[in-house]
C-alpha cells in the first residue's frame, strides 16, 4: 500500500511524526506537509502563486520519503499525489492534528480540508486529530487498531473518515465509539475584541473564543467530551 501523509501543523509537528511511524506498518509512506503552521486554512489551494517543494532530509522516521511544501495542506495532497509520488497513493492520512476537529470546527479545519481534497481526487482518506495537550497515550494506544479497521472500510465518493482521540489519560478513556454523527455545536463560541485603535478610524480586532461543551448524544463532540475515541464519516461539499 502507498500512503501519503500530510497535516496542517507543519512538517516539524510531533503529530505527523507519530502518524508516519504508525503508518509504516501498513505500507510505503510518503510525507508532504506544509513548511509552517497552516491551521484553519480549510480546503484552500494555491492558484495565483508558485508552490515550492523541498526534501526533508532530517525527518526522524527511517524509510519515510518526506518533503515540505510552501502551500496549504490541500496543495500538499495535490502536488504530493500528482507529482512528488511516482504513483498515486492508495491511502491519504491527514494529521495527527493538535486539537480536535469535530462539530462545526470541521468546516474550518485544514486537517479535514486536506482529507477532503484527497477524497475529491479519489483516494481513501482519513483525518486524525487529538486533544490540544501533551497527553498522547490514548492516541498511541488505539491508532493502529483504528487505522486497521478504517483502511478495510470502503467509503462512498466524497466521504472521509474523521477520527478524534480524547486528550485524557489512558485510564480515563472509555474506548472507541464508531459511526458518530457530526455535532451541530461548536467548541468555541467566538467574539472579537478590539485590541488597538488605528489611524483613520480603523480598529484592530482579535478573536476571543469562549470554550463550550454543549453537545448532542451520539455525536463526535459528545464522544470526546465523554472521553471516548470518536470515529465517524463526513461528506464533502457537493456529495
Amino acid at each position: 500500500m502507498r500512503i501519503l501523509i500530510t497535516n496542517d501543523d507543519g512538517i516539524n509537528s510531533d503529530g505527523i511524526v507519530r502518524l508516519a511511524k504508525a503508518a509504516k506498518e501498513f505500507g510505503e509512506v510518503w510525507v508532504v506537509a506544509p513548511e509552517t503552521q497552516r491551521s484553519a486554512a480549510s480546503h484552500s489551494i494555491t492558484l495565483h502563486s508558485t508552490i515550492d517543494v523541498y526534501p526533508c532530509e532530517e525527518f526522524p522516521i527511517a524509510g519515510v520519503h518526506a518533503f515540505f511544501c510552501s502551500g496549504t495542506p490541500g496543495d500538499c495532497v495535490r502536488v504530493g499525489s500528482l507529482n512528488v509520488m511516482p504513483e498515486k497513493p492508495d491511502l491519504v492520512l491527514s494529521g495527527i492534528n493538535y486539537g480536535y476537529n469535530v462539530a462545526s470546527d470541521i468546516q474550518y479545519s485544514a486537517t479535514a480540508g486536506a482529507a477532503f481534497e484527497a477524497a475529491f481526487q479519489g483516494y481513501h482518506s482519513i483525518a486524525l486529530s487529538e486533544g490540544a495537550c501533551d497527553m498522547h497515550e490514548v492516541t498511541d494506544k488505539y491508532i493502529k487498531e483504528v487505522l486497521e479497521k478504517l483502511i478495510a472500510t470502503p467509503l462512498e465518493p466524497g466521504m472521509i473518515h474523521n477520527v478524534n482521540f480524547p486528550g485524557c489519560s489512558l485510564s480515563r478513556c472509555k474506548g472507541i465509539l464508531y459511526d458518530r454523527e457530526v455535532s451541530r455545536g461548536m467548541f468555541y463560541k467566538d467574539t472579537y475584541d478590539v485590541v488597538e485603535k488605528l489611524d483613520q478610524n480603523g480598529l484592530r480586532y482579535m478573536v476571543n473564543g469562549l470554550y463550550n461543551e454543549e453537545n448532542e448524544p451520539g455525536t463526535d463532540f459528545r464522544a470526546i467530551t465523554d472521553n471516548y475515541v470518536s470515529v465517524g464519516v463526513v461528506n464533502n461539499i457537493g456529495y
